[in-house]
């Protein structure tokens, strides 16, 4: 699984026209699952991200997590994390999992989340979907299961 956590200070999600997600400050989450991924892995990157300090403390420091400030997460399925745009102009999406093991693995990650107490709002998998957040700091962090020793 490949994820973007972008900081906010509130984002949104239209899916197909109608609004799926909001919250106010928390993070952005950008989810892609690949060819190979497991229910382990969505737990394991669900209490990485509910654990991450990226939000300040009151000395300045970048010390507080999702889970000390009761922050809210918005996670957006999107297939493209995928892309390997290696040869070519045109990425290949070979590696991006397919519906069903896609979708039931973004929700196991959104459930995970929830299950760690994290208010958790998500887009539409699957759904064409418009983005709107106001990033802060910016503040953006990448994590991939490929990465992280699976």
């Amino acid at each position: 699984m490949k994820l973007v956590i972008q900081r906010v200070k509130n984002a949104s999600v239209v899916a197909d026209g109608v609004l799926s997600g909001a919250i106010e400050q928390g993070f952005l989450v950008l989810c892609g699952v690949m060819e190979g991924d497991t229910e382990i892995q969505a737990d394991y990157l669900a209490a990485k991200t509910a654990g991450l300090r990226i939000f300040t403390d009151p000395d300045g420091k970048m010390n507080l997590s999702l889970k000390d400030t009761g922050a809210s997460a918005l996670v957006v399925s999107n297939f493209t994390l995928g892309g390997d745009a290696k040869k070519g102009n045109r990425p290949s999406f070979i590696a991006a999992a397919k519906p069903p093991l896609a979708e039931d693995l973004y929700l196991r990650y959104v459930e995970s989340l929830k299950a760690q107490g994290i208010p958790t709002e998500t887009g539409v998998f699957g759904a064409h979907m418009e983005i709107s957040m106001v990033a802060d700091g910016p503040v953006t962090i990448l994590m991939d299961t490929k990465e992280m020793g699976k």
